[in-house]
């Protein structure tokens, strides 16, 4: 099953190191049935990329929780796509996250398909929505439409064999 993984900068450098995502527990997000049943008129494409969404919101969380943390790492949201065996995987039934599964095993690199992440020029945006996000958690629709707008940036893709040198990267 393809899995949709939230991630950040410096822990996708860790998990490189390590040759894996890990360690399990995991949480991501797929075409679960919960998600195929609640939109129906969706084909596979479309219920991928909500559960490609839903892995950049938690990324957004990731980055905030690193800085919280005194973690520094560019503002940019990333989401490793990976395929796993369907029976490493758990689907939530919280109705606010349908797509949220949670993987029993660590997820070996070999297993990435790809990895989305956001271009530079969105730092900006991602930086504002990461400062929002205890405001909008706390009912602010202001400040949600400044988390909303995090998401008006398309997330690029990337192949595997490309990690090393987003990585290297100046603005990573």
């Amino acid at each position: 099953m393809r899995v949709y993984l939230p991630c950040t900068l410096p822990a996708l450098a860790r998990a490189v190191e390590a040759g894996e995502l890990g360690p399990a527990p995991l949480t991501g997000y797929a075409v679960t049935p919960a998600l195929t049943e609640w939109y129906a008129s969706g084909d596979t494409e479309e219920l991928e990329y909500v559960a490609l969404t839903e892995a950049a919101r938690a990324s957004l969380r990731m980055l905030a929780a690193d800085r919280a943390d005194g973690v520094a790492a560019a503002p940019r949201r990333v989401v490793v796509a990976a395929e796993v065996p369907d029976g490493s995987i758990s689907a939530g039934v919280d109705l606010e996250e349908r797509a949220r599964v949670r993987l029993s095993e660590p997820v070996p690199l070999a297993k990435v398909a790809s990895v989305h992440i956001d271009d530079s020029a969105a730092t900006r945006d991602i930086e504002a929505a990461i400062g929002a996000l205890p405001a909008a958690d706390h009912g602010d629709d202001d400040a949600r439409f400044t988390v909303d707008g995090a998401e008006a940036h398309e997330l690029m893709w990337y192949a595997t064999q490309e990690i090393p040198d987003l990585l290297r990267s100046p603005s990573s």
